[in-house]
């Protein structure tokens, strides 16, 4: 069967940073594969586009320009917030809030954000909001595992959210969360698979 709408996927890759040479940021492995629904619009588009047609057992090899894949950093996304915005209780948490954490924010409209501790002052956080991999070309070499038709629940649950993985993917949980912390690599990136 080949990879179309609609169909469960489910797939071994190694990503590195610009080519199969480049630095290995995540893995999927036929012990814990990435599972997803085809054409739900959880992956990344141009990824997806590059899966169509392949059959179960085949190999792949897909480059992502930053533009296609997280896309260019963006300077806007970098941000000096206020210190105060961090004070809970009278107190800052110098463990949470530390240069070179990631930090869970919520924007003014509700929608949740991660961001990057770049920098501490007296009176400021600045922080990147930027995805870990955006500015980075990317390099996926993987197999095809299985491709059967999604049932009607998994098409449903993958309207529902969580983490962008589909039906189990890199360690993400029922609850939709990254359940062992698998989904990063040295801070550089969640769920290459979408997230």
């Amino acid at each position: 069967m080949k990879i179309g709408k609609n169909k469960m996927v489910s797939l071994t890759y190694d990503l590195h940073y610009d080519d199969a040479e480049g630095e290995l940021i995540e893995q999927a492995t036929s012990e814990k594969p990435l599972s997803f629904v085809f054409g739900a619009g959880l992956m990344l588009p141009k990824f997806e586009s590059m899966l169509e047609g392949i059959e179960v057992g085949n190999p792949f090899e897909i480059s992502l320009a930053d533009v296609d894949a997280y896309g260019e950093l963006d300077e806007n996304a970098i941000v000096d917030l206020p210190k105060h915005l961090f004070i809970i209780d009278g107190e800052f948490d110098e463990e949470i809030v530390s240069v070179g954490n990631t930090v869970p924010m919520m924007s003014t409209s509700g929608q949740r954000l991660n961001g990057l501790v770049m920098e501490i002052t007296d009176d400021t956080v600045k922080m990147d909001f930027n995805h870990p991999l955006a500015g980075e070309n990317l390099f996926f070499k993987g197999q095809i595992l299985e491709v059967r038709e999604a049932t009607d629940e998994e098409i449903s649950a993958t309207l529902g959210g969580g983490c962008g993985c589909g039906s189990g993917g890199c360690g993400c949980d029922d609850e939709g969360g990254c359940s062992d912390g698998s989904c990063s690599t040295e801070g550089k990136g969640g769920c290459g698979c979408g997230c």
